[in-house]
């Protein structure tokens, strides 16, 4: 032991030996006088009352929820809920996060199934969740859904959800035996002049000042970033970055979006840098999100007696206020276009998703682009919630998300193949054959050099359950809208589905004197605009997103993208599946813990490997700070031979001749 470890050992055992003998003096004097304990508290002020215990480490939150980890809890069936019988819950939307919620109240909370209604303003459930095929146009799917294992409240819900298609099974294990079976990673990421591999391969290229950036973003309090954009924390030392690219195409970020959702981000997913070049992160659905999620819960619900109410749009939910307490008194809606009311009282429960990032959708066709006639689906997602908001600063504000399209909007199209002269192409980019119903591209395939930043990405085929074998689905996007293309020399927005093909035909290599001819018989393509894809990213401080259950409020629960809930990220399965547990059990008392969000950002484990993986494989230890090399040498010296060691070698932190 090395004279220094010797010296801090005799500290510290010296430290506890007199801690000791002041615990035995304190003992063997119980006649102490208050005289002298209120002399010896003035110097050395301790809490009489402390003691060592985890009693109360689970109390319950002002929000009524309390959260864990574990399997011990998440294996537990929680006590039905005092009074449950006799009240009833109203559910604005039927997207993931309504559904979710009502799938808790039906498991958890155990309501029976006809006191829970679900109003919905269109006629089928599943909100952003989409996925259908629409005779006069093709298969539609306006986005697709990324899911890694640490979606604890998610897969918390799947697994008491009942396949559809496979008996006496949830779908939990049936997407867990599909992603085992067939794993998911990409082997070509990014292309270049014209469908031709980037070669990132799996490399950052970050700067050192780069990666400084965002280590101080990763350290920054979440107040010292309201109201910021990326553009406010970051500059080209990132923005020129492999990383970049990386990370905007796969989360949709703009540099002008919210350097707090993504400091969010980077700290939810830390233990997934390593899988972001490659998606090795990331698993998938069988079929599209509709038939592979949304489906089974309807059916979990329908069987369960919970009523659906169609074509129900709510335009607002009525408060009244009294004695400290905010309670939903009535909902305004209209049935079928006809306006109707219904009166609460405080033992029926309201939770209402606020916002919605499909809200506006415009449709496009083959031959017609999303816009001027184009089909508009609107369910009045942003109108209620300003409705509501009017009410009381609580309640959050809409406007800080919805008010500039321009910067909230991208549009995504399907693409469907009609016969087999465009698979060559995607073949040869993605490295395998796109029909054996198997991983195909493995995640998006982004076109690094198109000016409309296109991706896109071909999941296990068939996306759905009917589609024909011998068609190919491909989900594209690209993040800018408003800028001429590279063959086709009009803002994406502005396209035609044929002509959005072209642009991608152009991308994956096909000859310029074939790429018409393809578009117009080897395929058709459905051009989906989207508003407010996501402006669920736009900056943002404390209070602009409501709190699940604000406060005050005993019997009305906001859901999804536009709720708050700690630490946790937007735009995921996740999210929305949280925030109605977090409704459900806080409203209803449910006596069992919210899974907390996956602590990676806390495991130095992974904030070490995802260091040296965010270099390129280069320790920080390796970075060049003036002076450090003068404490460098005697701390690696200090920590030899002890644990501190064993952990940064083998995170590659510390390497040989360091």
């Amino acid at each position: 032991m090395s004279k220094k470890s010797l010296k801090l050992g005799i500290a510290l055992a010296a430290g506890a030996g007199a801690a000791a003998v002041l615990a035995k003096n304190s003992k063997c004097n119980p006649g102490t006088s208050k005289a002298s304990d209120k002399s010896a508290s003035s110097k050395n002020p301790v809490n009489s009352d402390y003691r060592n215990t985890e009693r109360g480490k689970y109390e319950k939150n002002s929000k009524g929820i309390y959260y864990t980890n574990g399997n011990y809890e998440a294996f537990a069936r929680p006590e039905k809920p005092e009074g449950v019988d006799d009240k009833h819950a109203y559910i604005v939307g039927s997207g993931l996060a309504s559904l979710a919620a009502a799938c808790f109240l039906v498991r958890d909370a155990q309501m029976p199934g006809s006191h829970i209604h679900i109003l919905e303003a269109m006629d089928i459930a599943g909100g952003a969740c989409d996925g259908i095929f629409d005779p006069t146009r093709g298969y539609v799917m306006r986005g697709g859904r990324e899911m890694e294992n640490h979606f604890e409240c998610l897969w918390d819900l799947f697994r008491s959800i009942p396949s559809i298609e496979t008996p006496d099974v949830s779908v939990l294990d049936e997407y867990y035996w599909l992603n085992k079976h067939d794993p998911n990673y990409s082997l070509c990421r990014a292309t270049v002049n014209r469908g031709k591999d980037a070669h990132t391969d799996g490399k950052f290229n970050l700067s050192q000042k780069g990666c400084m950036e965002i280590m101080k973003l990763f350290m920054t309090k979440d107040e010292d970033l309201y109201d910021k954009t990326i553009e406010d924390v970051f500059d080209d030392e990132v923005f020129n970055s492999t990383f970049w690219l990386y990370w905007r195409t796969m989360f949709a970020f703009e540099n002008w979006h919210s350097a707090l959702e993504m400091k969010l981000y980077f700290q939810r997913f830390i233990h997934h840098i390593a899988g972001l070049p490659d998606f090795s992160a990331l698993k998938f659905t069988k079929y599209n999100q509709y038939e592979s999620l949304i489906l089974p819960m309807q059916k979990y619900l329908e069987a369960a007696g919970v009523d659906f109410q169609f074509n129900t749009e709510v335009t607002n939910v009525i408060f009244e206020f009294k004695e400290n307490k905010k309670i939903a008194s009535a909902i305004e809606c209209k049935v079928n276009g006809v306006e109707k009311g219904i009166v609460l009282t405080e033992n029926d429960l309201v939770f209402v998703t606020n916002g919605s990032c499909t809200e506006g959708t415009i449709y496009g066709d083959q031959n017609h682009a999303p816009n001027g006639d184009a089909e508009v689906r609107t369910s009045g997602c942003w109108s209620l919630w300003k409705n509501i908001a009017a009410q009381d600063p609580s309640f959050g504000h809409p406007e800080k998300f919805c008010s500039d399209i321009s910067k909230t909007n991208w549009e995504s199209a399907t693409i469907t193949t009609l016969d087999d002269k465009i698979i060559p192409y995607i073949t040869d980019i993605c490295k395998r054959d796109p029909r054996t119903g198997k991983v195909v591209t493995g995640g998006i395939v982004s076109c690094q050099d198109s000016r409309w930043l296109l991706s896109w990405t071909i999941n296990r085929q068939g996306q759905f359950k009917d589609q024909d074998k011998d068609k190919v689905c491909v989900w594209v996007y690209g993040l800018f809208t408003d800028v001429p293309g590279d063959y086709i020399k009009k803002p994406m927005k502005a396209c035609t589905g044929k002509e959005i093909t072209e642009e991608w035909l152009y991308h994956l290599g096909v000859p310029e004197d074939q790429i018409e001819e393809l578009a117009e018989n080897s395929a058709v393509c459905v051009p989906t605009m989207m508003p407010y894809i996501t402006a669920f990213f736009m900056p943002r401080a404390k209070g602009d997103r409501p709190d699940v259950i604000p406060d005050g409020c005993v019997n009305f629960a906001f859901l999804g993208q536009f709720a708050d809930t700690p630490r946790d990220t937007v735009f995921t399965t996740e999210y929305s599946v949280r925030t109605a547990m977090e409704a459900v059990y806080g409203l209803l008392g449910v006596d069992r813990g919210v899974p907390e969000v996956w602590g990676s950002v806390y495991d130095i484990r992974e904030l070490l490997s995802s260091s040296v993986k965010l270099m390129d494989g280069k320790s920080p230890l390796e970075i060049e700070i003036p002076g450090a090399n003068l404490i460098k040498k005697p701390l690696l010296h200090f920590i030899r031979g002890t644990v501190i060691e064993k952990i940064l070698r083998d995170y590659d932190v510390l390497k040989d001749g360091m």
